[in-house]
């Protein structure tokens, strides 16, 4: 029997013609990456007016390489909703997802010159924005309720595991992908024995008064009431 605690987050769909150019631009992305001529190549193959194509995607080929990401997502927390999770320990599951994410990647080239435009100084925060909502996805299917400074340091965390392992993954030409996966369960079991750490500390008696005071100072923190409003790279106007 299937365990029902994965249910998939419900976001609205996207503009089915940005899904239609993101199709078209992904063979020119092999040759001249997530560029502009990549873009108008792809609005040419798809027969759009290219007002129209710039009215989807205001930025171009950078909002089709956040697309291709999101999609990613998207497949990953699909994938992890029908898996059988019943009897795998928590750290199995987590490595599981971000197997998972990378098993969505449809085009591993494309991939890899993402990581190239988000790589940019100008382009970093749409890339740490988008590594956030990543771990955020993943932390969210696994049915986290952290409310607290908990939602931040988890999300943080996996950001950085995910990070590692998709350059790790990047650079595996083995035809299995053993390697990627024994370096995901590494780097999960890594961050596993500082969960670890961290609850010893909580408990060592003359650690008590340090412990208290800094659980004092981050009583105060409290996950975003809009999380996709408040990631990384995203900027919201004061009122």
């Amino acid at each position: 029997m299937q365990t029902p605690e994965v249910e998939p987050d419900l976001k609205p769909l996207p503009d089915p013609r940005a899904l239609t150019l993101l199709d078209a631009i992904l063979p020119q992305v092999a040759f001249d990456g997530w560029s502009d001529g990549a873009f108008v190549a792809a609005v040419d193959e798809c027969g759009l007016p290219i007002v129209q194509a710039r009215s989807v995607c205001p930025r171009g080929a950078t909002d089709l390489a956040i697309l291709f990401h999101t999609q990613g997502d998207a497949a990953m927390v699909a994938a992890l909703s029908s898996s059988d999770l019943s009897d795998m320990r928590f750290r199995d599951k987590v490595s599981l997802a971000v197997q998972l994410r990378l098993d969505a990647v449809t085009d591993k080239e494309a991939v890899r010159r993402g990581s190239a435009l988000f790589g940019l100084p100008h382009m970093v925060p749409d890339g740490s924005k988008l590594i956030w909502g990543t771990a955020d996805a993943i932390w969210t299917a696994l049915g986290d309720t952290s409310d607290d400074i908990n939602w931040y340091t988890k999300r943080a965390t996996l950001s950085a595991v995910y990070g590692s392992v998709v350059l790790y993954w990047l650079g595996d030409d083995t035809d299995d992908g053993q390697a990627t996966s024994d370096f995901i369960d590494r780097r999960i079991e890594n961050v596993m024995q500082f969960e670890s750490f961290k609850a010893a500390v909580n408990k060592n008696p003359l650690l008590k008064p340090l412990a208290g005071a800094i659980a004092q100072l981050t009583s105060r923190v409290k996950a975003p009431s809009a999380p996709p409003d408040d990631l990384p790279g995203s900027w919201r106007t004061p009122r």
